[in-house]
């Protein structure tokens, strides 16, 4: 204390009144230090030994789980110019409902009667393929005619050539016949030569003898006349019956040329026939194709085309449409690293933008305003960022996401891995050591494979 005044206190009368000061000047400091100092390091060492859950921390962005339930833009199919809207950015549309109305502005399609004209194009082929088939039926009949006429006369011809052949031997035997007369008459009329030479046979008999030779003679050429004539026949008839064969051969050949004409001519009506119907079906697809339609529920978000009048390309988005009933999930990126740490079904811890959260990463069990999720998917390419993307979608076992979240906001996620002490997770840190990975694996997995 400062003596400024010269009448003093006794100390012993100051501090009997303070009583917090003899109780602080009764302890001994440096005892208070050792055991503040010992119970922090207690508490720390005990710190050391609580577990950790590994993570992997990444960001990450609400969208749907299917791809059908994803944002999507509706397309024009066809060239057109827009004549009337029927929604408004923001409005509820049903499956099915009219979205906008365009116009043709083609000059193929301009005929307002273009489905009857090409109604009528069909038809008229279609009676012309008719008339094809009854020609093709006229010409089967006529074959079938030639056919059976031929075969007649074939038979007719064969008949007369079988009769040349039998008159042929009938001459033929008529013809050994005067043969042997014949020899019979020269060898009689030599024998009565030679008696009349020797004076035992009248002139007169000789004579008779020579008359009936000459006759024999004349008997001999006559049937090998006949003969020959007969053969002459027979070759006749062979003739006859391989032009007849050639005729009628030529007349079915003709007829089945033309029946085959007529058959490609009927092909070729078919083929345009199909093709009319191609074009008439793609007509009236196309005149459909004039009110695009919503292909399902959902609001319509932007219109990339506005205004009465304005042309559209094919293929020209029109529209944005978020669909109205959709299952959510979680994209997110991770690298190549971790990669391996990852694999389906694992649980992830999920912090939602827009939503207040106290997040332990180490402690997920204890951290709050975070939404579980499990590992739906993994690309197996990488994407054009450099990462791998993981799908993930919401665990059923856990509390439910948001019904505010909509596709496109942004997440924090952990991905939970192995449970570590804290002083293993530190250790770990220190040296830049990646998480640990590991996978459960039974003894089936580690037998012998069997030698084939």
């Amino acid at each position: 204390m400062l003596n400024i005044s010269k009448e003093q206190i006794p100390e012993s009368e100051f501090y009997d009144n303070l009583k917090s000061v003899k109780i602080v000047e009764s302890r001994i400091p440096k005892k208070v230090l050792l055991k503040i100092l010992f119970y922090t390091f207690l508490f720390f060492f005990v710190l050391l030994f609580i577990p950790w859950t590994q993570n992997v921390r990444n960001r990450g962005f609400v969208t749907a789980l299917k791809p059908e339930h994803r944002p999507q833009t509706i397309q024009s199919i066809i060239d057109g110019r827009i004549e009337k809207w029927f929604v408004q950015e923001g409005e509820l549309v049903k499956k099915g409902d009219t979205i906008v109305y365009i116009s043709e502005i083609k000059d193929a399609y301009f005929d307002p009667q273009l489905l009857e004209r090409t109604t009528q194009q069909i038809q008229a082929k279609e009676n012309t393929a008719k008339s094809y088939e009854k020609k093709i039926d006229a010409l089967e009949n006529q074959i079938d005619a030639l056919k059976k006429t031929g075969a007649l006369q074939l038979e007719q011809v064969k008949n007369r050539l079988k009769q040349a052949e039998l008159k042929y031997l009938s001459d033929s035997i008529d013809f050994e016949a005067a043969k042997i007369n014949f020899s019979i008459a020269e060898q009689q009329f030599k024998r009565f030569k030679e008696l009349y030479e020797k004076d035992i046979k009248s002139l007169t008999d000789l004579e008779n003898r020579q008359n009936a030779f000459q006759q024999a003679l004349a008997r001999k050429i006559a049937a090998e006349n006949k003969l020959l004539a007969s053969q002459n026949d027979i070759l006749n008839a062979k003739v006859e019956v391989v032009s007849i064969q050639a005729q009628f051969r030529n007349a079915i050949a003709k007829a089945e040329s033309d029946r085959f004409s007529t058959m490609s001519n009927l092909y070729d009506t078919e083929a345009v026939v199909a093709k009319l119907q191609n074009e008439y079906m793609n007509y009236s697809v196309r005149i459909g194709l004039y009110y695009v339609l919503a292909p399902t529920d959902g609001f319509i978000t932007e219109a990339y085309s506005a205004g009465i009048g304005e042309n559209i390309k094919q293929g020209e988005q029109i529209i944005s449409l978020m669909p109205a009933n959709y299952e959510l999930a979680v994209a997110m990126y991770v690298k190549p690293l971790d990669l391996p740490l990852i694999e389906k079904g694992q649980p992830v811890r999920i912090q939602f933008d827009g939503w207040p959260a106290i997040v332990f990463s180490g402690w997920p069990n204890t951290s709050y305003g975070t939404y579980g999720g499990r590992v739906f998917a993994i690309d197996n390419f990488i994407s054009e960022n450099g990462l791998y993307r993981v799908l993930v979608a919401p665990d059923k076992e856990d509390y439910p996401w948001p019904d505010g979240l909509r596709p496109g906001s942004g997440s924090s996620n952990m991905l939970l891995l192995r449970d570590v002490p804290i002083w293993y997770e530190v250790w770990r840190q220190i040296n830049g050591f990646p998480p640990d990975y590991y996978k459960s694996y039974t003894k089936q997995d580690f037998k012998k494979p069997k030698r084939r």
